[in-house]
């Protein structure tokens, strides 16, 4: 009896064991649960399924980064937004470099995942309001020209920096994306707060990339719009290049 009951005491202890560690484990899993003190709006509940089937494995299930993608608590609907608009997200293979393809959910299933993180993982840039109609042509040209022409070119086609890979064209960007890119900064692009670049130069940014993209070439070999310098040399280079070599067959001839 008494190793009966031994045996007895042991299990209980055993059941008690587990069941504190199934308690513990709960509470630390329950601790990375959102706390808005309300439930989920229909739209967040929409983006919550949409979350744990496509980014999850890579994000966490509370978006709190895993091995094979980083953390998002903090980085902000607009490169959310970004990122999902753009294609970039998600990724097929973790290691990929992200590139700008046609994107997999439509603008309501991007607009309930925003809202799903926005709720579980805030802070970060929101999505900017930009109105390209309301800013300044000449103004767009001055702040690109300073800001963002090194990487992107003069002609927003991506030409400077990696041959568009790093610093791609802009030309199939929404005014939308162009706000969202200049506040939180994809891969190696700097990010600018509005004490950097205000909302109007925002507006006057997208205005001039659109105006760029709307106005194509009139003609002739496309040299990214780098200035009349710039494509003048390189019509004289051309030009005693290809002098010389008639002056060469002339020559040869005789």
């Amino acid at each position: 009896m008494s190793a009966v009951a031994g045996s007895e005491t042991a299990v209980r202890r055993r059941i008690l064991r587990y069941g504190l560690l199934l308690a513990v484990a709960g509470q630390i899993l329950w601790s990375f649960r959102p706390a808005p003190g309300r439930a989920l709006t229909a739209q967040e509940a929409a983006g919550r399924a949409l979350y744990e089937a496509n980014c999850s494995t890579c994000h966490g299930l509370q978006a709190e980064g895993s091995g094979s993608g980083p953390s998002l608590h903090g980085v902000g609907p607009a490169a959310v937004d970004f990122m999902l608009s753009t294609g970039r997200m998600p990724l097929a293979d973790p290691a990929a470099q992200p590139i700008r393809q046609p994107p997999r959910f439509d603008p309501q299933e991007i607009a309930a995942i925003v809202a799903y993180l926005t709720a579980i993982a805030p802070g970060g840039p929101g999505i900017p309001e930009v109105d390209p109609q309301a800013g300044a042509l000449p103004r767009g040209a001055q702040v690109f020209l300073n800001n963002c022409s090194g990487c992107h070119g003069a002609g927003a086609i991506g030409d400077s920096v990696g041959g568009g890979q790093i610093a791609p064209s802009l030309y199939a960007s929404s005014a939308r994306q162009i706000g969202e890119a200049v506040r939180f900064g994809p891969g190696v692009m700097p990010k600018f707060a509005t004490a950097d670049l205000s909302e109007q130069d925002l507006n006057s940014i997208a205005r001039y990339v659109l105006w760029l993209r709307d106005h194509g070439d009139r003609g002739g070999l496309q040299l990214g719009r780098v200035g009349a310098v710039a494509e003048g040399f390189v019509a004289v280079v051309i030009g005693l290049g290809l002098l010389l070599v008639v002056i060469r067959l002339t020559g040869s001839k005789t």
